[in-house]
This record gives structure tokens, sequence and C-alpha cells, in this order.
């Protein structure tokens, strides 16, 4: 996809969830983020195998930014752990840095063969997030960004968002909005910048162990918002407009919480659960149990449900992210980038979804 400056993560924030993890790590589960979060215990669910398919029938191959793609497959290839896709990424890495567009093209289509995954999921998106905060608190930045706790272990699973939230905050990193705190706790890290300039990142440190639920679908239910426009702008203009005890009532409808640490902007994209900074456009999160990080797919999404939404997302994407809503065969969640546009865009993605695996070409001899 191609930083397009529509939707926004909300859609996916608040109708799901996915996560980024912290720079050196950053992000988790809820979207929420954090170290790299393993995939599920226990047996994998049984997936339905894959269909072979052709590069032709693939909806927008031939229109596909290809150039972009291969370097973001490039930079992030490294990560797989199959013999046979280490060694096409040491194949890319060994020529030249950057391929024309029929180059890159080329390379795809000789190097892997496409199989479409059975079934229908849904495609949402993601994206780090970039608010103002202040270094203390006043009547509209009253929400404090707080440290993971000492006593986290006994708070684990048993405290909720609004027992947190009415405990006093002393050793508060920063003060935010509190509308954008709870979307920055959704994405699991982000930038903030105080008045003086300072930029630093807000990375996730832990949560307390409580499901995610989004808010999209009571806030539909109880006709605040209209159905087709529980976007993320419109989610968060609903609640900075009735700051204070009615949007704390919504927002305490999702019972998780988020602690954060801080750490220098370092002008990089946040790191996923694979370890190396989000490619923007070209990295989606996945559900471990069904997909091994690096895997690389084509992601084929149209039929969205929310006013304003690009309406196509066709294009290569690399495993490299997961999150606690993202769960099952056909389910991805795209990094769209940062800031304010890259939210706009991400919160207004939920589309029907169809994924295609590109599986190396050479064999376990790796023999071309």
């Amino acid at each position: 996809m191609n930083l397009r400056l529509v939707g926004a993560l909300m859609g996916v924030l608040l109708l799901s969830a996915c996560a980024t993890r912290a720079p050196a790590p950053s992000v988790p589960p809820g979207r929420a983020p954090g170290p790299a979060p393993a995939p599920a215990p226990g047996p994998a669910p049984a997936t339905p195998p894959a269909v072979p398919a052709s590069f032709a029938e693939l909806k927008g191959w031939t229109e596909a930014d290809h150039a972009a793609a291969f370097a973001a497959y490039r930079a992030t290839c490294g990560v797989a752990r199959d013999p046979a896709a280490a060694e096409i990424c040491r194949r890319a890495r060994s020529g030249p840095e950057r391929l024309g567009a029929a180059a890159a093209r080329a390379f795809f289509e000789t190097q892997f063969r496409p199989e479409r995954l059975q079934g229908e999921g849904v495609l949402t998106a993601y994206y780090a997030p970039e608010y103002t905060a202040r270094t203390t608190p006043d009547a509209e930045y009253s929400a404090p960004v707080r440290p993971k706790p000492a006593n986290h272990a006994a708070l684990s699973g048993r405290a909720d968002r609004a027992s947190i939230e009415a405990q006093p905050a002393p050793d508060a990193l920063a003060w935010m909005r509190p509308e954008e705190l709870f979307f920055l706790q959704i994405q699991g890290s982000g930038v903030l910048t105080f008045p003086d300039g300072t930029r630093v990142k807000a990375l996730f440190a832990a949560h307390n162990d409580l499901p995610f639920s989004g808010i999209a679908n009571p806030m539909r239910q109880r006709g605040l918002l209209a159905a087709d426009n529980t976007s993320g702008e419109a989610i968060r203009a609903w609640l900075a407009e009735r700051r204070g005890p009615e949007a704390d009532a919504i927002m305490r409808l999702n019972r998780r919480y988020v602690w954060f640490r801080l750490a220098p902007d370092d002008g990089l994209h946040p790191v996923g659960a694979a370890g190396v900074p989000l490619p923007p456009d070209h990295a989606i999160a996945v559900d471990l149990s069904r997909h091994a990080l690096g895997t690389l797919f084509w992601i084929e999404a149209q039929a969205p449900i929310l006013t304003g939404a690009f309406p196509t997302y066709n294009q290569l994407a690399l495993a490299l992210d997961t999150g606690g809503a993202i769960q099952g065969p056909v389910r991805a969640d795209l990094y769209l980038g940062s800031g304010p546009e890259a939210g706009v865009e991400a919160g207004r993605v939920r589309h029907t979804l169809s994924m295609v695996r590109l599986a190396p070409r050479v064999g376990p001899d790796l023999a071309p």
C-alpha cells in the first residue's frame, strides 16, 4: 500500500488492535506493543492447505510498486529462519541495494511461487502516533503516562483501567490529553513532543494482562456514532468533545491498561516482533501460531466498511509483527508509518482480505 492519506488506525484500534514493539523492541497486543510476543503456547490450530496460484491472477500485481517492496524485503528478510527463505534473502542482499521496477518484479517472480490461502478474513491497519505532551498536568493534559509499577506482578490480571486511573501518579513520565493517551495505549508506542521541542519515544513497558476490548462496537450499539463512522478520527473527536466523566466511561470499556517507558527519539520506525524496524506499507502483523515471522505475502483487500477508506490494498508485505487481536490464518494488520496522516488512514482500514503466501522456489537443498 503506499502511504495514502486516507483512513486511520482507529478502525483497527477500536475494532481490533495490534502492535508495534519497543525500539530495541516496541508495541504489543491489543494493538499494544511490547517485547516481541511469543506465539501462543500449545499446538497450532489446523490451517487449511494453500492453493497454488499464478502471479498473473494476483489482483494489482502488475501495477504494484515492486521497487519499494524489494527495498523493504531486502532490509528485513534476514529475520526468516526457513533455510530456503534465508537463501533467497542472501541472494537479494548480494546484489544491488536497489532495483528498478522491472528487475524487482522479476526477482519476486523467479524466486517465489504464489500459494493462495483459503477463505477470507479482515485487514486492519496501525501506525506510530505522534502526540504533544507536558511535564506537569493541567486541565487539558490531565492523563499521566505511567511507568511500569514495581508491583506489576500483583496488579497483573487484577487491576483494570478504572482502578489504575483512580490511583495518584507521582512518578508520571509525562502528561497527555486523556483520549490521546488512550490511543497511544492501543498502538503501543509513539512519539511525544514537549513545548520546548524535545521529542521522546514512549515505548511499551507492560500491560495489566486483561483482554483488549475495542470501543467502536459499543459506541455504535449505543448510537453514539453512525455505523459507518467509527473511524479513529471520529472516535477521537467524540472523546475529545466530551473529555471528562462521559469520555472516561467509554474508554474504560477497554479494561486493558498499558504502561510505558521513555527513550530518545532516534527517528526510526518502531520495531516489531521480528526485532527490525517496520517498513511502512510493507509490514504486517499476523497470527504467529499460523505464520512464521519473515514470511512474504501478497495481500488483496477490498470492500471497506468505513467512510472515507481507500478502496483497495493490493501489495507485497512481510510478516514482521503480531498482536493480541490478530488471530486466524487470513488476518493481517498493516503498518502504515508514523504521524497524523498515517493515523487517519489506519483508522479507516477494515477491509475484506485475501492472502497469498509467496513460498521460496528453492527446496531444502537450496538448489535454485
